[in-house]
């Protein structure tokens, strides 16, 4: 069994340097900072978080409902990312919208074949203590109960009751307000290559797809979202409206702001959406509900994710000074809170084995952590 050693940082220099200050970068920072370390902090976008790929997102929070398209382990993650959410908002400046009203699954009828499906899908990667009491089956008139919005619209549908939901910019303005308020040493506008690494006790890249000349095994999803305004309408929680080319989520934000969304495509394309793709999210919106019809278009986004080729996040070590953290994929705000909080929970013990003295036994600190898998150990 190996043992590797991390060397003590000196009094000079931070305990810590996050490069990249999106979702990721930016929980590892407010976590290390509340645990009491000096963190420094470099993003090439600004202070509002504008520049990342999570400005683009609609920030669900659905393990039950990701069940049906992904692994038994993200669904594991993303259940006790769910819990963790609170914990991680508590003490920020500015308040972020946080909302546990569930998750509405719903489709029309000539696409049944596709919520069968689904729910095949998600029952077998869903663990049985997350099924238990998180899914519930609704008649129409049911449906019109819970979603008022929807009465009369739907013959059938799921409730998820579980589930929930935050607003992903307000999240990203608050966490850098919370970082300048608690001391971090913050960097924006400030780009990290490989040649200009700055000198901290540990290295901990954030940087997604800028950290593809280290880790080149990494590829760009293209996500896109439509932002409108629709005043009247009153969803009450996030509604995926299952389809066979075109399963949208609607998800419904502070002030009657929407978020529309599509899966993912298999792209880097970062160019402006295309009149297919608005057009598709558009018209699923107003089968949905006719008032979309009605709104206002805010915005057309476009990001791409950072993936792998398992499409499972990773934590990796290089066996010195540095940590990556990447591969989030299409779930970030779903996953952000598992991972990096196993990351800062490797930092910590390599930092405070440092300290004393002591090497970290690699294989025995993994083999106690709840998701061994997410972690890799590499050369530097």
């Amino acid at each position: 069994m190996q043992s590797l050693e991390l060397h003590s940082a000196n009094a000079s220099r931070p305990d810590v340097a996050i490069l990249g200050g999106g979702l990721s970068g930016r929980l590892v920072a407010w976590q290390l900072v509340r645990a009491g370390l000096r963190v420094a902090l470099y993003e090439r976008g600004g202070a509002d978080g504008s520049a990342a790929a999570g400005w683009v997102a609609a920030a669900m929070l659905a393990p039950l409902a990701e069940a049906a398209v992904a692994e038994p382990s993200i669904v594991a993650m993303g259940a006790a990312g769910l819990e963790q959410w609170p914990f991680l908002l508590e003490g920020l400046p500015d308040p972020v919208f946080f909302q546990r009203n569930g998750t509405l699954v719903v489709w029309h009828q000539p696409d049944r074949s596709e919520a069968v499906m689904f729910d095949r899908r998600m029952r077998a990667n869903a663990p049985p203590e997350l099924l238990r009491g998180g899914v519930e089956r609704l008649s129409g008139q049911q449906l019109g109960n819970v979603e008022p919005a929807l009465a009369g619209r739907f013959q059938e549908g799921w409730l998820l009751p579980n589930e929930g939901q935050l607003d992903n910019r307000q999240l990203l303005k608050s966490l850098g307000a919370g970082l300048q308020k608690a001391g971090a040493e913050l960097h924006w506008h400030t780009a990290i290559d490989e040649g200009n690494v700055p000198d901290a006790g540990l290295v901990i890249d954030c940087r997604g797809l800028g950290a593809r000349p280290v880790m080149p095994s990494l590829r760009g999803v293209r996500g896109e979202v439509v932002r409108i305004h629709a005043p009247g309408i009153g969803l009450r929680r996030p509604v995926r409206l299952l389809h066979p080319r075109y399963p949208i989520y609607i998800a419904p934000k502070e002030n009657d702001l929407y978020v529309i969304g599509a899966t993912e495509l298999e792209s880097e394309d970062m160019s402006p959406m295309t009149v297919r793709s608005a057009l598709e999210l558009l018209s699923a919106a107003f089968s949905l509900h006719p008032a979309f019809g009605e709104a206002r278009i805010l915005e057309l986004n476009v990001n791409c994710r950072p993936a792998l080729p398992d499409h499972l996040p990773r934590v990796q070590w290089d066996g010195k000074r540095t940590l990556r953290v990447n591969g989030l994929y299409r779930h970030g705000y779903l996953l952000a809170p598992a991972v990096t909080g196993e990351a800062c929970a490797l930092a910590q013990a390599l930092l405070g084995g440092a300290t004393a003295g002591r090497t970290l036994d690699w294989d025995t600190w993994r083999a106690g952590r709840p998701w061994p898998d997410l972690f890799r150990q590499t050369e530097a």
